[in-house]
């Protein structure tokens, strides 16, 4: 039995499905959607790594439905969050005839998911889609909230719409074919969750984080609900980021900008950006008398004891000057009158936005790394 949790948004409300062997079912979960008849054609947006461990699985469970899946495979990578494949992806959907009416499927982490789901909304003025996500981060972060946006020079997700999937299936299954460093990004968000506001599952990770990150299927089902439970709930209070929203922000703004300045390369993931991001967010919160050093230490020993990142200097290649990061932090979506918006947190649980930060305490705290 699937673990359901609902995203409560009036018209636009859906249920994210979490369990193992969900892709088996995942033909009947679409022909649930109502006004989506089985038998249409089916675009499922992948990309190539994906597709070679789990196309023909969603796809034999598409065709017993009814329906007729068509493969768009993309390349893999952060590269391909990028205008021109968004231009390919469009022009490939056309080409197959897609209607206001029809159900795109978006089939792979969280590139595939931001990009299917931008298309999806400007397509006609918006095509409704699914999310079938097969990362750990995506799973808990990108496939939930509607958020799909794409890449420019400029900076990360600068670029996109909101624009709410029908429906969200989670196979953990999917899980045991990530490389460990892909599985360990992910973590990074889930622990996020903890981080900004709730303690006491941020206690539980410190306890059982290392069952969930082996393979345990109760521990990682349970992590993977209690984070998209945390963000539903948040998403259900401000859809568009006009407010409490932002605090899912934490550890993205060093985290943006530490990729940017790192080229969006596999030098630094995303995931291992945030969990570095949220411990620069921590050290930004004890310099301004926030947290003290025990939260920042706990932090970081936590992150450290799964093997993600925890300081600058760990991250591969020539480091980034600390004028290259805040050059970019300072071209962040969240930005605003000029100023850099950042999730801090008056102890572990306990974040809040804060846009008035000295650039100075930033800039020590990079310096520091």
């Amino acid at each position: 039995m699937s673990l359901v949790v609902p995203v409560a948004l009036g018209e636009r409300s859906y249920d994210i499905h979490i369990a193992s062997q969900l892709l088996a079912k995942a033909g009947s979960l679409l022909g649930d959607l109502k006004g989506k008849a089985a038998g249409g054609v089916v675009p499922v947006v992948t990309d190539e790594t994906v597709a070679s461990l789990y196309y023909a699985r969603l796809a034999e469970s598409l065709t017993a439905a009814g329906f007729s899946p068509l493969p768009i495979v993309l390349p893999p990578g952060e590269q391909t969050k990028s205008f021109g494949h968004l231009e390919r992806l469009i022009d490939r959907l056309l080409s197959a005839n897609v209607e206001r009416s029809s159900l795109i499927v978006a089939l792979g982490g969280g590139v595939i998911g931001d990009l299917t789901g931008f298309a999806a909304g400007v397509l006609k003025r918006g095509v409704d889609f699914v999310q079938i996500p097969t990362t750990l981060l995506s799973q808990v972060d990108s496939s939930v909230g509607g958020k799909t946006a794409i890449n420019t020079p400029h900076g990360k997700n600068l670029v996109g719409v909101f624009h709410q999937p029908r429906l969200v299936i989670a196979d953990t299954d999917v899980l045991s074919s990530l490389p460990r460093r892909e599985l360990l990004g992910g973590y990074g968000e889930v622990a996020k969750y903890g981080l900004l506001g709730d303690a006491d599952f941020f206690s539980w990770l410190e306890r059982y984080a290392h069952k969930a990150l082996d393979g345990d299927t109760p521990a990682i089902s349970h992590a993977v609900a209690h984070s998209c439970a945390m963000k539903a709930a948040i998403v259900a209070r401000d859809e568009r980021e006009t407010g409490d929203r932002a605090l899912l922000n934490l550890g993205h703004t060093f985290g943006h900008g530490l990729e940017a300045a790192t080229g969006f390369s596999d030098r630094l993931i995303h995931g291992e950006g945030v969990a570095l991001g949220c411990v620069l967010a921590f050290r930004l919160s004890e310099k301004l008398g926030f947290a003290t050093k025990a939260d920042v230490e706990r932090v970081e020993a936590h992150f450290a004891s799964t093997g993600l990142k925890t300081k600058i200097a760990q991250i591969p290649g020539l480091i980034p000057t600390v004028d290259e990061i805040l050059g970019h932090m300072r071209h962040d979506k969240k930005a605003s009158g000029g100023r850099m918006t950042f999730i801090l947190a008056r102890g572990i649980g306990h974040a809040f936005i804060s846009r008035d930060v000295p650039e100075e305490a930033v800039r020590s705290v990079l310096t520091e790394g």
